[in-house]
């Protein structure tokens, strides 16, 4: 990435969950994306995480919002087992990467595909092992893979979070198989959620989401890979579920019927403009 200071602000807001701590978006006109800055260390990232609300390291189901999170993810979850089945695929090889408690795995290994994870967290590690058979690592077994190895590699809302983001892509490239699909969920922050919100939308989710992606930049950073992106498909869900957040951060209340109707209107002028809140981006590797 270019010298930050080459690169103009484009918001200033704070970390809403965790420590309360300001940071800045800076824009990166090359890519067309967002970077946060500062960016916390390798080794301070993960007291960023520390927090009984990070739903996706538990399978907790505390409160309504909770409740609905996980109904809505089991929606979201056959969804995602239709588009990886949709691919021409010969042996049924996938990597799911930042997989959480493993529900998605679970679900693809039911139906006959076979699985591995990497996630970070151990204790939600230790959940996703005891629903695949011990088939969940932490990141550093990540080099272990052999190369052209997996049909599909997963990153549900995963990619925003990771550090050294073009030697990770470049990492994911090496370990498909040739003509294999990279599938990357990712917030789109040039949704109109994003843009109504603004500093309190939480799909910015500073400082664990390190990177802010267009579609423009998704395109761009596959093509330095050598790989090609051919597929965009939306999560219409996401809009609701990060108004809800945001209405909280912004007003201290999740006001329901309010966020419901900013995540229609983001998703009714989405469906002209197709900027989602959330997109999936599929990309080949060719």
């Amino acid at each position: 990435m270019e010298d930050n200071l080459k690169k103009k602000t484009y918001l200033e807001l704070k970390d809403h969950s965790v420590s309360g701590e300001d940071f800045t978006l800076l824009y990166n006109e090359e890519l067309d994306m967002l970077e946060t800055f500062p960016q916390p260390s390798e080794t301070s990232l993960p007291r960023y995480y520390n927090s009984e609300d990070y739903i996706s390291h538990t399978d907790s189901k505390r409160n309504w919002f909770e409740k609905l999170y996980h109904f809505v993810k089991s929606i979201a979850l056959k969804r995602k087992l239709k588009l990886i089945n949709s691919f021409q695929v010969s042996d049924k090889k996938l990597l799911d990467v930042g997989c959480g408690t493993g529900d998605f795995l679970k679900v693809a290994k039911d139906y006959g595909w076979s699985v591995s994870g990497i996630e970070p967290n151990d204790s939600a590690r230790i959940i996703a092992n005891s629903k695949t058979n011990e088939a969940v690592f932490n990141s550093d077994h990540l080099l272990q893979f052999k190369p052209n190895s997996f049909d599909v590699i997963t990153l549900w809302h995963v990619l925003e979070h990771l550090p050294q983001l073009e030697n990770h892509l470049s990492i994911f490239e090496s370990l498909l198989k040739l003509d294999g699909r990279l599938v990357i969920a990712v917030p789109n922050f040039k949704s109109h959620d994003a843009k109504y919100y603004k500093n309190f939308w939480a799909a910015y989710d500073v400082p664990r989401h390190l990177w802010h992606f267009s579609k423009t930049a998704i395109s761009k950073l596959a093509q330095r890979q050598n790989m090609v992106l051919v597929k965009t498909v939306p999560m219409s869900f996401d809009a609701y579920y990060v108004s809800l957040l945001s209405e909280k951060y912004k007003s201290g209340l999740m006001n329901p019927i309010k966020a419901f109707w900013t995540g229609c209107r983001s998703n009714m002028k989405a469906n002209r403009s197709g900027e989602f809140s959330s997109l999936i981006y599929v990309i080949k590797k060719s």
